[in-house]
């Protein structure tokens, strides 16, 4: 599931990207795909990191890239191990909303940021993200889960601190709002939900597949309903 809208970049051949937080990979792997473009994952989770790795090499093997480097790290958001001003592109995708100092975090992901480069953040929209909190407790008190919902304001005033300007935004994900509601209603960890599991086949069949129709919807209902809210910054000089 790609948050991130790459046509949105306008990434230049040779341009450094960080996806931190890469998580499985999802974007570390986007953004490998782009032309002669090297980027680096990275994560604090040991075992996404392999799965990331696993990814790319999958991608390698089908050759399903721009010909440019990949590379994954080890590293924590609120001490990245990469010098200042290195990256033309950061994702942070689905992140802050787990970090406990987000002012930090952006600190320091706006650190590694070349003057003039972009950030793109994603986190759970707050009205979607509302009603998961409203309908399970469980959903947002799991270790390592969501311990704060943004505003839009709060998280661009969140940005701006840090050294970044909002240029655009965008919503993502419609299609997802009301699979999570129904997980928090009948039990975020159950599996043996035969309508829950129905949907989450239909999702996964929409990732893979791409239809026109889900994907009319979803851009549809994204203004409305969109599960995650992008931002798009640009470092200032």
């Amino acid at each position: 599931m790609i948050t991130v809208d790459f046509n949105k970049l306008s990434l230049k051949p040779g341009a450094h990207v960080l996806d931190i937080g890469c998580g499985s990979g999802r974007h570390t792997a986007a953004a490998y795909e782009q032309p002669h473009v090297s980027v680096i994952g990275a994560d604090v989770s040991r075992n996404d990191i392999l799965e990331a790795r696993n990814r790319l090499l999958f991608h390698d093997r089908l050759g399903a890239h721009g010909g440019g480097a990949w590379m994954l790290s080890a590293a924590d958001i609120t001490r990245l191990p990469f010098a200042d001003n290195r990256f033309d592109l950061v994702i942070c995708s689905e992140v802050l909303e787990h970090i406990p100092e987000d002012n930090s975090a952006v600190t320091e992901i706006v650190r590694v940021l070349k003057p003039g480069g972009m950030l793109v953040v994603s986190v759970p929209r707050y009205f979607p993200e509302r009603i998961c909190w409203l309908l399970s407790n469980a959903y947002h008190q799991t270790p390592g889960g969501h311990i704060r919902i943004y505003h839009r304001r709060r998280l661009i005033r969140l940005l701006n601190a840090g050294g970044v300007q909002k240029r655009f935004i965008h919503y993502a994900h419609s299609l997802h709002a009301p699979y999570w509601w129904l997980k928090c209603l009948v039990g975020h960890n159950r599996g043996d939900v035969v309508l829950v599991n129905m949907y989450q086949r239909l999702l996964t069949w929409d990732i893979m597949k791409k239809p026109r129709m889900t994907r009319f919807l979803d851009r549809l209902l994204n203004p409305v309903l969109g599960k995650s809210l992008v931002v798009y910054c640009r470092k200032l000089s």
